[in-house]
């Protein structure tokens, strides 16, 4: 079974609060716009007046994923539709992992990973198939949140390329709403967000939003 990674959240503003969470996005070969969606978002009430707190768990595994897409990604609207999602490795600096799939557009689909050759380390590699415009598909990295697998960061897939996508195990706590699948800026939404930084190695995060706005982390394990 897969690790999970968790962030505790507690309100103590003294007003039901809505909050969504979101990851930093991947690194990209190429140079590409990389975009980002909202992964989770609930509201949650007063600590005090409820004792409620809002858990947010996403799993230590890895998807690559391929997306069609009606449009350009806008804030505020679903990135794409039709999802397809392989758990997979990541290249490691020595030895080989199973850390490449190809991807198909009719039917959507993406192979089962296998290992690739000059993948770069700590990165999965994304091969997507000729096609013509206006397709549209967006290539990226996927995580499972709450029991769902969901698109975290995105590039807008070019025909018959390869695309190499490194992950990274940092989130963010914000204040607002944003339905799991949804772009945000992530610019934006993360000045004065609470980090939740997952790379040292630890599995529970809390985050408290005090009652001045300010944010309180507190590393558990």
């Amino acid at each position: 079974m897969s690790v999970l990674l968790t962030i505790n959240v507690i309100n103590r503003q003294n007003f039901t609060q809505g909050f969504y969470f979101f990851q930093q996005p991947a690194l990209y070969s190429g140079g590409s716009t990389v975009y980002s969606n909202s992964l989770y978002s609930q509201n949650l009430g007063n600590y005090d007046a409820t004792g409620a707190i809002l858990t947010f768990q996403v799993s230590m595994q890895y998807y690559a994923a391929i997306q069609q897409a009606h449009s350009l990604p806008s804030v505020g609207q679903s990135s794409g539709y039709a999802t397809a999602m392989r758990p997979i490795a990541l290249a490691p600096a020595g030895g080989t992992a199973n850390d490449w799939t190809t991807a198909s557009v009719n039917p959507l689909g993406l192979t089962a990973p296998t290992v690739g050759v000059g993948v770069q380390p700590g990165a999965f590699r994304i091969t997507t198939p000729p096609y013509a415009p206006p397709a549209l598909y967006n290539i990226g990295s996927a995580v499972q949140v709450n029991g769902g697998v969901t698109l975290s960061s995105f590039v807008i897939a070019n025909p018959a390329s390869n695309t190499d996508c490194q992950p990274i195990l940092e989130y963010y706590v914000q204040t607002g709403q944003y339905t799991a699948g949804t772009v945000i800026n992530f610019t934006q939404s993360s000045v004065n967000a609470a980090i939740c930084d997952f790379t040292g190695g630890y599995s529970v995060i809390n985050v408290t939003l005090n009652p001045d706005g300010t944010w309180t982390t507190q590393v558990i394990q």
